[in-house]
């Protein structure tokens, strides 16, 4: 049994835990770097101790500061959110090593996701389709693959994802240059320069599977996730179900991921992701062993509370229902709410909020840590807020988000609430029809 967790996180995400944990009667400890120490997480948990300065470096970064925070104030769990270390194996191992219950996936299991190539072998194995491509050992080996697999070619980081140790690569008078920034951003981001190389599938869709494992080697999939609109890599609106999917490649896409979480011995909560092309081929992209940002709009159409299961998995419960048992209903979509500014290319905008007038009304949720008079620090990533809706269809799903983001008030700030406006508006959006470059050469004509 739990008794009180640890919340080695910030944000939202420290916010939603604390929540769900205070629901389930089980106390929290929030991590707090300076800059949070007054945070709304930190008044939401049962206590707050102080880890460290803002940078996250020194703070959130530092598995042995959150391990001793966790230690000393009486914890028998560790939940990592999303982010900072959640992926970590070194932190789950010295959260073991030291009779902490790291809620997630174990050690064994982080290295062998985070490690793309593995995935991508354990995949093979498994049936799962992967993108043409193969590891950069060398100058001479990434040449080899570029000649065998064709331009245009993406150049990934084995050790991480998000769009950090990636380049896109047109014409072999690039690829040396693209090779060396490639690694060299990789080796910044997640300690490890390796990269490989996959053939780039052009207008695709991301398309990703939640999973949950219990450990005993059952594994349930709560449907997929659309999350096709994106910038640079970066999600900015996911929905579920997927507004173009067939039925049969529905199918096989959710038994696929299944088959590869079970083939790993997978525990706890994690999500599988993939490359749709145009004519729904699709194929293994990587799977995430965490918690999503974006995992409210499946908690909305099946509504089981994912933060729930994965404690419940880490306490050592079975999955509470069958595969049989998981509904789908309605349609769900989530806009990400930044402190960005869309007409100044994106530029962060820290600041005071002194205006915040959240939206309300049946079927709108928000998830956010903000609130009038709270001080953005620069600090950390630009999200202020999820707002997700859930209705009946997704015609009403997006006349539903875009009442909510007109009611949305936020000053003196910028936020990418105009920018999730123009989203909804669009025509090729209310029709399904985007791909993960579809922002950036239809919104900003780039």
């Amino acid at each position: 049994m739990i008794r009180r967790v640890l919340i080695a996180n910030r944000g939202e995400i420290a916010a939603r835990i604390a929540r769900t944990c205070a629901r389930l009667g089980i106390e929290t400890v929030l991590a707090a770097s300076e800059a949070d120490r007054d945070s709304l997480p930190a008044r939401l948990a049962t206590r707050a101790v102080c880890i460290g300065p803002a940078h996250a470096a020194a703070s959130y970064l530092k598995p042995e500061l959150l391990v001793q925070a966790a230690l000393s104030t009486g914890c028998d769990a560790v939940h990592p959110g999303y982010g900072f270390l959640s992926e970590r194996a070194a932190f789950a191992r010295l959260c073991e090593q030291h009779g902490l219950i790291f809620i997630g996936p174990t050690p064994a299991q982080l290295e062998a996701t985070g490690d793309k190539l593995r995935a991508r072998e354990q995949a093979e194995k498994s049936d799962v389709p992967v993108v043409p491509g193969g590891p950069a050992a060398s100058r001479a080996d990434a040449h080899a693959q570029a000649r065998r697999i064709g331009f245009p070619i993406l150049i990934k980081a084995v050790g991480g994802g998000g769009g950090r140790g990636m380049r896109l690569v047109e014409h072999w008078a690039d690829f040396d240059s693209a090779l060396e920034l490639a690694a060299a951003e990789a080796g910044a981001a997640f300690s490890d320069a390796r990269v490989y190389l996959e053939r780039f599938v052009a207008r695709a869709r991301h398309v990703e599977v939640q999973i949950l494992g219990d450990g005993t080697g059952r594994v349930m999939q709560l449907g997929e996730r659309d999350c096709s609109v994106q910038r640079r890599y970066q999600k900015l609106v996911e929905e579920s179900p997927s507004p173009v999917l067939r039925p049969d490649v529905r199918r096989e896409l959710c038994e696929s991921a299944v088959r590869l979480i079970k083939a790993a011995g997978y525990t706890n909560a994690g999500t599988v992701e993939f490359l749709v092309d145009k004519k729904q081929n699709f194929y293994l992209l990587e799977v995430n062993a965490r918690i999503q940002v974006e995992h409210p709009v499946t908690e909305q159409v099946t509504g089981i509370d994912l933060i729930k299961e994965q404690i419940r998995i880490a306490a050592g419960h079975p999955l509470s229902f069958k595969q049989k048992d998981v509904p789908q209903i309605g349609h769900a979509i989530e806009c990400r709410i930044n402190a960005e500014d869309p007409a100044r290319n994106f530029a962060p905008s820290p600041g005071t909020i002194l205006e915040w007038r959240p939206p309300g009304g049946p079927g709108v949720r928000l998830d956010s840590h903000a609130y009038a008079g709270y001080r953005i620090p620069p600090n950390y990533d630009s999200m202020i807020g999820k707002l997700i809706v859930h209705r009946p269809t997704r015609a009403e799903a997006i006349a539903c988000m875009k009442r909510a983001l007109g009611e949305f008030h936020v000053a003196p700030i910028k936020t990418t609430i105009p920018l999730h406006l123009q989203i909804m508006d669009n025509h090729e959006f209310q029709k399904g029809d985007v791909d993960t470059g579809f922002v950036e050469r239809v919104l900003l004509n780039r």
